[in-house]
């Protein structure tokens, strides 16, 4: 629970003094709908967004707390732009993936595990920054997305997994406005300084991508 400074008298919410405004500015002839004045709510600097515990931000997902010792607190997107989903694989199972991520010592998470059935854990709010890119940056600026396997095996990057994963993507591009492009959506190897090699050789991305425009477009993955 979140603490906040009593006043004297009843206090105006500053979700309510805001929306009121981004209202009254709009004018007479126009009237904002309510969905577009949850989004700016979302994005305005200094407002308490929402920290339910076990709350996920992606609704196909299972809440699995990371270590707070492996993620920053923040408050994006309106501490820090969101524009990049990163692809890792985790070189292990899904079991050990978590567990790692749980050990305070590891010193990195991801915001999410997918496993090769397609069942899919955030361990990390959004909100917040994961220790996940190796970069501070690429860190601050992007949701990190591991998935259950080996770079040499091509047999773990099943179809579930794809599907699952490209609809989890879609989802954070559709909330944040980011491209569906390879400069936007791309892989652990190309943050600069990293010398991590995955997702790898056999991670398909003309699939992924194809995926995830399909799931963006709301149509069924093939």
């Amino acid at each position: 629970m979140e603490h906040r400074k009593s006043g004297q008298g009843r206090r105006i919410g500053r979700r309510a003094l805001i929306l009121g405004g981004a209202a009254a500015a709009v004018g007479t002839g126009a009237v904002l709908a309510r969905d577009e004045l949850s989004r700016m709510w979302w994005q305005v600097p200094g407002v308490d967004k929402p920290r339910v515990e076990g709350a996920v931000d992606y609704t196909d997902a299972r809440w699995v707390a990371a270590s707070s010792a492996n993620w920053r607190r923040a408050d994006r997107p309106a501490d820090y732009t969101v524009d990049m989903v990163i692809i890792h694989v985790t070189q292990g199972s899904f079991d050990s993936a978590v567990k790692v991520f749980q050990d305070p010592g590891h010193g990195a998470a991801s915001h999410y595990i997918v496993r090769g059935d397609g069942h899919i854990a955030q361990m990390i709010r959004e909100l917040d920054v994961a220790y996940h890119a190796g970069n501070r940056d690429y860190n601050e600026r992007s949701v990190g997305i591991e998935h259950a396997g080996f770079v040499d095996r091509p047999q773990d990057f099943t179809d579930e997994m794809y599907a699952a994963s490209a609809r989890l993507t879609a989802g954070i591009c559709r909330r944040y406005g980011i491209p569906v492009d390879r400069e936007h959506i791309i892989g652990h190897v190309e943050v600069p300084g990293t010398d991590h090699t995955d997702p790898g050789e056999h991670w398909d991305w003309d699939r992924y991508m194809r995926l995830v425009r399909q799931a963006g477009a709301g149509t069924t993955p093939a």
